[in-house]
C-alpha cells in the first residue's frame, strides 16, 4: 500500500516551447492525462482502504480472517465528509471572502485573517505537554510524544496549504468571471470573440501571469519526515495491539476457568454442607467468587485499553493515507496553475490577436470544472487531515492518561 502510493508522487513537468498552437495544447493535454490517472489511483487506494477499515472494534475474534466488505468509494467519501467533527473543522477553516473585491483586496483580507494553529489543533499544545510530563520512560511513549510534536508540524503545513487554496481561488477568480461570460463553444455558437472581449481577456491573462503560483513546488512541502514518524508509531501500536488482544483472550479463558471452579466448589459445598459449620461454607464459596471476579475485571480494563489502541492505530493509518492524497493533489494543482500560465503566455506573446486568445479561452473552458473540483478535493482532504490528526491525538492522550492511572 505504502509503496503504491509513493509511486504516485507527481514529477511530470510541462514543456511548451513549440511555437505551434495545436502542438502546444496536445503536449499539455498528454501531461494532464497522465497526472489524472495518478490522482484517480491515489483516491482509489485511499477510499478502498478506508472502506475496509470503516467498521469499529468488535470482539477479539475479529482478528481472524473474515470476508472483506464490498468497497463503495463514493459512500466512503460521503460518510467521511458528513461527520460532525469534519463539519466543525470545515467551518473553522473556511472564511468567505466577498466576491466583489479586487484580487489585491482579496489577498490582503486573506492575509489579515490567517488560520492559527490553536484554532484547529485538539487537544491543544498545553494539555498534551502536561500529560507528557508524567509518562513512563518507554519506547512507545517516546514515539507518542514525537507524534504529538510532528502532528503539530503537520497541522501547520496543512494550514499553509489551506491558505494556498484560498490564494488560488483569488488568483483564478478573474478567469472564472471571464469564462462565465464568454460562450463555451464559440465555433458552434456561430461567432467568434469581439475585439472588446479579446482586450478584456488579454488584460485578465496579463494579471494572471503577473501573480505567482500559490502552491509549493514539488517536494518543498514534503511530508516524508512526518510519514516516517507515523509509520514507526503505527508499527509499535500494531505490536501492542496484538499483545493486548492476546492478554484479553488469556484473561477471558482464566475467567471461564474460574467459573468452572466456582461451580464445582459450590456442588462440593452443597454435598458437605450438612456436616460443615456455616462459617466454613462462607469461606469455601467466597474464595472461588474472588478468583472469578479478578480475571473478569482485568479483562474489562484490558478491553478498554484495546479499544483505545485500536482506534488510535486506525487514526494513524487514515492520517498517513490522507497525507499521501494531499501530497498528490498539491502536485496536481501546482502543475495545473503552471499549465494555465503557459496557456496565457502563449496568448500574451502574440498580443491581442483574436485567434490565439480565442483558442486559449476554449482550452481554459475545457479544464475549468476539473480545476475547481481539484481545489475542492484538496480543501476536503485538508479538513480530513485535521480531523484525523485531532482524533489520533485525542485517543493517544487517553491512552497515556489511562496508562498513568494503572497501579503498575
Amino acid at each position: 500500500m505504502l509503496h503504491c502510493l509513493q509511486q504516485l508522487s507527481l514529477t511530470a513537468t510541462t514543456n511548451c516551447s513549440s511555437p505551434s498552437l495545436e502542438g502546444t495544447f496536445m503536449n499539455l493535454d498528454a501531461v494532464e492525462v497522465q497526472k489524472g490517472a495518478n490522482y484517480a489511483l491515489a483516491r482509489f487506494y485511499l477510499f478502498s482502504y478506508e472502506s475496509l477499515w470503516a467498521g469499529g472494534l468488535a470482539d477479539d475474534n475479529t482478528a481472524s480472517s473474515q470476508p472483506s466488505p464490498t468497497v463503495n468509494l463514493s459512500r466512503a467519501y460521503t460518510l467521511a465528509v458528513q461527520t460532525s467533527s469534519y463539519r466543525e473543522i470545515w467551518s473553522k477553516v473556511h472564511h468567505e471572502v466577498p466576491s466583489d473585491l479586487s484580487v489585491e483586496e482579496a489577498q490582503v483580507e486573506v492575509q489579515e485573517e490567517p488560520l492559527q494553529l490553536e484554532d484547529i489543533l485538539e487537544p491543544n499544545h498545553e494539555c498534551v505537554q502536561e500529560a507528557l510530563l508524567h509518562i513512563k520512560p518507554e519506547a512507545l511513549n517516546q514515539l507518542i510524544a514525537k507524534y504529538m510534536d510532528d502532528s503539530e508540524q503537520t497541522t501547520r503545513l496543512c494550514i499553509s496549504l489551506s491558505q494556498s487554496v484560498k490564494q488560488a481561488r483569488i488568483l483564478y477568480a478573474p478567469i472564472c468571471r471571464l469564462l462565465d461570460v464568454l460562450p463555451l463553444d464559440m465555433e458552434s455558437a456561430g461567432h467568434s470573440l469581439s475585439q472588446a472581449q479579446c482586450n478584456w481577456a488579454f488584460d485578465i491573462f496579463l494579471q494572471f501571469d503577473c501573480l505567482s503560483n500559490p502552491f509549493p513546488i514539488h517536494d518543498t512541502h514534503s511530508f516524508n519526515d512526518m510519514r516516517h514518524c507515523y509509520f514507526q508509531l503505527k508499527h509499535e501500536l500494531d505490536l501492542l495491539l496484538h499483545k493486548s488482544r492476546s492478554k484479553v483472550q488469556l484473561l477471558r479463558h482464566a475467567t471461564k476457568g474460574s467459573v468452572v471452579c466456582l461451580v464445582a466448589a459450590t456442588i462440593g459445598v452443597v454435598i458437605t454442607a450438612v456436616v460443615i459449620a456455616s462459617h466454613a461454607f462462607v469461606a469455601l464459596v467466597a474464595a472461588p467468587i474472588c478468583a472469578a471476579c479478578v480475571p473478569s475485571k482485568m479483562a474489562k480494563e484490558e478491553l478498554v485499553h484495546l479499544v483505545q489502541l485500536d482506534v488510535a492505530t486506525k487514526g494513524i493509518f487514515f492520517l498517513h493515507n490522507h497525507l499521501e492524497t494531499v501530497n498528490c493533489l498539491v502536485g496536481r494543482l501546482y502543475d495545473a496553475v503552471e499549465y494555465y500560465k503557459q496557456l496565457v503566455r502563449f496568448a500574451l506573446e502574440r498580443g491581442k490577436d483574436r485567434y490565439p486568445i480565442q483558442e486559449v479561452v476554449k482550452q481554459l473552458h475545457r479544464k475549468h470544472s476539473n480545476f475547481l473540483e481539484e481545489l475542492l478535493g484538496l480543501e476536503e482532504h485538508l479538513c480530513l487531515c485535521f480531523t484525523a490528526i485531532n482524533k489520533a491525538r485525542g485517543h493517544l492522550l487517553d491512552y497515556l492518561l489511562h496508562q498513568n492511572q494503572d497501579p503498575d
